[in-house]
């Protein structure tokens, strides 16, 4: 097939092409891209004058595709999908690259999973202002309802009739501990039973950490009550580096702390899983830019927590 230099066509002449092709038939094919016979006609003498071959071979009842036709409709299929793409991105860009981006977030999750995120979607939209603020899910919902943040990324379904829940992954809770603890020694899941009579350090309600723990000790009907009760994740890392206890943490705070000094094992019986979803306002809809912090959240956690 020899085409010309100059192709003159348009993406609409392709689909014109394309549904030609597919009724055999110039009155149908006109009927259904609203154009006169004459006019399709015209389209397609267009086409084939800029491929310097006949796609067509027409009898006065039918229209059948040429070898040379059936060649080129798949190779106008695949100009339409780029084309598309092609405008679906430029347009995704485009919407995105205005507004800003304001989240609330968990402590656990503020300090862990949003900070990479973050640096992700500035490398990415740096003209796009980013706002975070790390407080616990009450507060949180409450920035939300006050159209203060867009959306909150939270450990806790709210089930408010004006808030909606999308949930984005879960992850299990570990033991973190000093390297030299007598439990480090080996990679098997602990029970929560197990570690019961440890010298704890959590965090005080109603963070959710804390809340996790405590559902997790009152499976087996015994109260938690943690020796020291902090607020920080990274204080809670140097305490227990420094010998002064051990924690039950999510994954993802846990890996987060994870560092020269310490080591996590995998708690069950039972197997705690923290939710770990984005809520918003009903009946509002996201930014495109505050979508696609959404969809790199849902990504990180992805693969953080496969």
């Amino acid at each position: 097939m020899q085409i010309n230099a100059q192709l003159n066509w348009t993406p609409r002449d392709l689909d014109i092409f394309l549904v030609l092709a597919e009724t055999g038939s110039f009155r149908r094919t006109a009927a259904q891209v609203h154009l006169s016979q004459s006019a399709v006609s015209g389209v397609i003498a267009r086409l084939e004058e800029a491929l310097a071959t006949r796609l067509f071979d027409r009898t006065t009842r039918s229209v059948h595709l040429t070898a040379a036709g059936q060649v080129f409709v798949e190779q106008a299929q695949l100009l339409n999908a780029q084309t598309q793409e092609a405008v679906q991105r430029v347009q995704h860009i485009t919407q995105v690259q205005t507004g800003k981006v304001s989240l609330a977030a968990l402590p656990s999750l503020a300090a862990t999973v949003v900070p990479r995120v973050m640096a992700r979607f500035a490398a990415q939209y740096p003209q796009i202002p980013l706002q975070l603020h790390d407080t616990l899910s009450g507060p949180a919902f409450d920035l939300v309802r006050a159209g203060t943040v867009d959306f909150a990324l939270t450990a806790a379904n709210p089930d408010y009739a004006d808030l909606d829940y999308t949930p984005l992954s879960a992850d299990g809770f570990v033991l973190l501990m000093p390297l030299g603890h007598r439990l480090a020694k080996s990679q098997a899941p602990l029970n929560w039973l197990q570690v019961l009579e440890l010298t704890h350090i959590s965090m005080p309600l109603p963070a959710s950490v804390r809340q996790y723990a405590n559902a997790a000790f009152m499976a087996h009907r015994i109260a938690f009550q943690p020796r020291y009760e902090v607020e920080h994740i990274a204080t809670i890392h140097a305490m227990v580096k420094a010998g002064l206890g051990v924690a039950a943490l999510p994954e993802l705070a846990a890996a987060f702390v994870q560092q020269e000094g310490v080591v996590t094992r995998r708690l069950t019986g039972p197997d705690i899983q923290r939710p770990i979803g984005v809520v918003t306002r009903r009946n509002r809809s996201l930014s495109p830019a505050a979508q696609e912090m959404v969809r790199m959240l849902r990504q990180e956690t992805t693969a953080l927590l496969p």
